[in-house]
């Protein structure tokens, strides 16, 4: 008997221990809402971090270590009844291998969210329904969040989870909820129908390389990985071709443009150059920002 629970004991640790994708930090601000028990804004924090960081998205098996940080700050600006209406605000980041450095890969805020919610109401979801817009809403940001950090890994590695989200943009179109709808402008449905579009291929491009062959690669060589993560830059020429000022190029460069100034201010002149062009180019409304490249 002794031996057999010695070798159950040693089985259940030596077993692979596998964790939800998630490691999300979540913020309520309800600040700007008046004559309300401020109570079941604890009770909303802890069903929404729960609904986020227990549940199975992927068939995918993360080690804790590995649970995508990230954090949502959804910021309550006005209340009739259980229907409150606001922002939401995403950030997720990732390590950079052989450093202590974390980079943004994501920030995104989303201005016009409503969604409803009773105190200790039960978040259901199911993906193929429309129960509520809040669970989709954070379900749609799960798969965003778990798509863009796939696609610093694998080139169009975040494709499973795009599409999900897309599923997602489809399902909602007719609950009447603002942001999910084609006639909009740089909404939820564009932000994810534009990333899989042909078009987009060079931000794909950029994403894997930017990362993986640069980011990644500096903690070896950081010539070699600034390098790479130029070339990475450079297929944003194409989508400024195809579409130029598009949305989704705002929203990579919101997360990016400090760090790539950071990263290119030590570099030699020649590189300041050749990457202060195209920045200006596929990026103009940061220009004045670039200029510090070259101080």
């Amino acid at each position: 008997m002794r031996y057999l629970l010695s070798v159950l004991f040693i089985s259940v640790f030596l077993l692979p221990s596998f964790s939800q994708e998630l490691n999300c930090d979540v913020v309520i601000n309800s600040e700007q809402l008046e004559n309300t028990d401020r109570t079941i804004f604890n009770d909303m924090k802890t069903a929404i971090f729960e609904f986020l960081n227990t549940r199975r998205w992927t068939s995918s098996k993360y080690k804790p270590h590995e649970r995508i940080e990230c954090s949502m700050l959804i910021n309550l600006t006005s209340a009739n009844g259980n229907t409150y209406q606001g922002s939401i605000q995403i950030q997720s980041r990732r390590p950079v291998y052989g450093t202590s450095y974390y980079t943004t890969v994501w920030s995104f805020k989303d201005q016009d969210v409503t969604f409803t919610y009773d105190r200790n109401s039960i978040l259901e979801y199911n993906e193929n329904t429309f129960i509520s817009n809040l669970t989709t809403l954070l379900a749609y940001y799960t798969y965003m969040i778990i798509g863009y950090d796939s696609e610093t890994f694998a080139l169009n590695g975040g494709t499973p989870y795009f599409t999900k989200a897309q599923n997602l943009t489809s399902m909602a179109q007719s609950s009447g909820y603002t942001g999910w709808s084609s006639t909009e402008k740089r909404n939820r449905y564009w932000l994810v129908e534009n990333h899989l579009s042909p078009r987009f291929v060079g931000l794909r491009k950029c994403f894997y390389e930017y990362h993986r062959k640069g980011l990644d690669q500096m903690g070896e060589s950081i010539e070699d990985g600034r390098g790479n993560l130029a070339t990475g830059l450079g297929h944003l020429n194409e989508v400024h071709t195809n579409y130029p000022g598009s949305f989704n190029m705002r929203v990579f460069f919101d997360a990016k443009a400090g760090e790539v100034i950071k990263i290119f201010k030590e570099a030699n002149r020649e590189e300041k150059e050749e990457v202060l062009n195209l920045l200006n180019k596929v990026d103009p409304a940061n220009t004045l920002k670039y200029q510090e490249i070259m101080q």
